[in-house]
């Protein structure tokens, strides 16, 4: 892309929705339907780090329970009061409060307990060779020849 063709600065909610709900195989991708996501960095081509607006619908959950082996994860939360999953503990989360995941720290996902919709920023790196684990389910996910996400179960075998 040339200096020419970079995308001019656009407002948040006009960046498109990712066009599938969900990477994960069956029964997992069915779990993320209360989910929206739009993936802001791509709009302007971003390479190393994805930024991703996040909007969680009452009864919602932001991922699986999970920890990335190598990337980082960081979340600021825009709107509502959702509910991080850390580890084995719980902590309320609302407007303006932010909160990192260390590659290799404890899984981590976001619940919205509320009656109304969580909107939160999300921002990862893209650290090569990133494989992801599921502690509660049988799932794993590693980084495809294409930098695409493969899942297996957790004793290797592909999903179909």
């Amino acid at each position: 892309m040339s200096t020419e063709d970079e995308p001019l600065p656009i407002l948040a909610s006009d960046a498109p929705f990712r066009n599938r709900p969900s990477n994960y195989p069956e029964p997992f991708a069915s779990m993320m339907k209360s989910r929206s996501k739009q993936p802001l960095g791509d709009v302007f081509g971003l390479r190393n780090f994805g930024v991703n607006l996040i909007r969680l619908a009452p009864g919602g959950i932001s991922a699986l329970h999970h920890r990335h082996t190598r990337q980082d994860e960081f979340i600021y939360v825009l709107e509502g009061t959702p509910t991080l999953h850390r580890g084995d503990k719980t902590h309320a989360l609302g407007p303006g409060m932010i909160v990192g995941f260390p590659s290799a720290g404890l899984a981590h996902h976001l619940e919205n307990r509320s009656n109304t919709d969580c909107v939160v920023l999300e921002v990862g790196d893209r650290s090569a060779g990133d494989s992801v684990e599921y502690p509660h389910d049988d799932l794993k996910a590693v980084t495809g020849p294409e930098g695409n996400w493969l899942f297996v179960h957790k004793d290797g075998t592909p999903y179909q």
